[in-house]
C-alpha cells in the first residue's frame, strides 16, 4: 500500500472554491481503480492549508490516477487557487501503535 499526502496552501479568498472542487470530485477520486481511502484534512492553525491523505494499492495505481483525465481536470481547477507550491509525499506504513488496553 502507498500512502499519499499532499499539503496545499491556498489564497485565503480561494478556500471556498477549493472546497467546491474537492466536493465535486471526491467520490470520483475515491472510486478510481486502486484508490482505497481518501480524506481531507485542514491545518490546525492555518485556515488556508489543506492536506489530502489517500491510500493506493501501489505506485502504479497512483501513477495511473496522476496520468488520468480525472486528475488533469481536478488539478487544473485546483492549482490556480494556490498561494504556494504544494508539497507531496509518498509513504509506506511501517507499523501502527495502539494504546494498551487496561
Amino acid at each position: 500500500m502507498l500512502i499519499r499526502i499532499v499539503r496545499m496552501t491556498f489564497r485565503e479568498e480561494e478556500v471556498e472554491n477549493f472546497i467546491k472542487v474537492f466536493n465535486a470530485s471526491k467520490q470520483k477520486i475515491r472510486s478510481f481503480p486502486g484508490c482505497n481511502h481518501l480524506e481531507l484534512h485542514k491545518d490546525y492553525n492555518k485556515d488556508n492549508v489543506y492536506i489530502t491523505y489517500s491510500h493506493w494499492d501501489d505506485e502504479d495505481a497512483l501513477n495511473n490516477y496522476r496520468h488520468s483525465d480525472l486528475f488533469k481536470s481536478v488539478w487544473a481547477e485546483t492549482k490556480v487557487l494556490f498561494a504556494d507550491k504544494p508539497l507531496a509525499y509518498s509513504h509506506r506504513k511501517v507499523m501502527t501503535v495502539d494504546r494498551e488496553k487496561e
